[in-house]
């Protein structure tokens, strides 16, 4: 197989050379092209691309008018004649001796090889603890609001391998620097496996990371689920909870005004039927494309679902009130809560 290495470039001149070094010594025997996607860096990285193109086999494209690492990664794939494609950074923090690794994994059956942080054996050197949980927190927020990627601890990695026919006529339209997301999400594949790496120092350079690099991935989820249809989901189980809010709220009315039931009591059967309603519209209409526990596995599922909700919106309430919020606000915060957790629990263990 041909192997294609892809590495988008931005102010990276100081590293060009002993990357390209250490590419060319790991891929040794091997039929391979390495295609530099550079945006017109005010260092001229393109330039010393362009030189060092007489040495090792690199094709060079200045962009001039273009702008992104992912958009500069799909650029790559464009240009690329290989059957495979790799995806690294330029500033060394993707060691090029795992490249055969990630092969191995690829000409094995995989269709994606991800060069991960986060499995055993994986690990990242010196940060700062803030830049852990940033990175860890945008992981998790990807891997909830997208379930087609919670197996996958590393899904937000910019070193990677796969097969040209998974991206081959994908729709690929990513925000910022997560490349790797908007593959998994919208790629053609079956088998992704994760190799340990890694994660070391920056030699030269800047990092890319800041408050804009944040919110265009929060921005980037949010486009995701919209193509997922997760967001549809989301604002169905919005509309079926408020029909179980009004159907709570009616039978409350009907046992203690027309039965004349003990008003506290009476609201145990009236929420355990605004359950039931909730679970019969979501099952029918929100969930319907993932059924695939029993219908009286869901149903009980449902209910641990609406106790743990509860049982986080009192915890919440209860916190906030002993902090001195006022209680209504406090209250606010706890349905909140109780809405994303019920929200969550049902989209991956009820209907999971």
């Amino acid at each position: 197989m041909k192997v294609s290495v892809i590495i988008p470039t931005y102010n990276e001149r100081d590293n060009l050379e002993e990357l390209l070094q250490r590419i060319d010594s790991a891929l040794k025997g091997r039929d391979y092209e390495i295609i530099i996607v550079d945006d017109d860096s005010p260092d001229r990285t393109w330039e010393l691309a362009q030189k060092l193109s007489e040495k090792y086999p690199v094709k060079v494209i200045r962009r001039t008018e273009e702008k992104g690492l992912s958009s500069a990664v799909i650029r790559g794939f464009k240009e690329a004649s290989g059957d495979v494609f790799v995806v690294m950074d330029a500033d060394l923090q993707h060691p090029p001796e795992k490249i055969p690794e990630l092969l191995e994994r690829v000409e094995n059956g995989a269709d994606v090889a991800i060069g991960s942080r986060y499995v055993k054996g994986g690990k990242v050197e010196n940060w700062y603890w803030y830049r852990k949980l940033i990175s860890k927190g945008a992981i998790l927020l990807g891997r909830l609001a997208l379930p087609k990627i919670r197996d996958i601890k590393d899904p937000v990695s910019g070193f990677f391998a796969l097969r040209r026919e998974v991206v081959e006529n994908a729709q690929l339209n990513p925000i910022g620097f997560k490349i790797l997301m908007e593959i998994l999400i919208k790629g053609n594949y079956e088998r992704v496996e994760e190799v340990p790496f890694t994660f070391g120092l920056r030699r030269a350079g800047e990092s890319k990371l800041g408050g804009k690099t944040i919110l265009k991935y929060i921005k980037h989820v949010y486009r995701l689920m919209r193509w997922e249809g997760e967001l549809d989901r989301l604002i169905k189980f919005t509309l079926v909870g408020l029909s179980g809010v009004l159907v709570n709220e009616g039978f409350l009315y009907a046992f203690v005004r027309f039965l004349g039931w003990d008003k506290i009591l009476a609201n145990i059967p009236a929420t355990e039927l605004a359950i039931l309603n909730n679970f019969t519209w979501n099952d029918l209409w929100t969930f319907r494309d993932l059924k695939r526990n029993p219908l009286w596995k869901r149903l009980i599922n449902f209910h641990i679902a609406a106790l743990t909700g509860a049982v986080v919106q009192w915890i919440i309430y209860a916190g906030l009130v002993l902090l001195g919020v006022h209680y209504l606000i406090s209250n606010l915060f706890g349905i909140a809560a109780s809405f994303i957790v019920r929200f969550l629990v049902n989209r991956h263990v009820t209907w999971g």
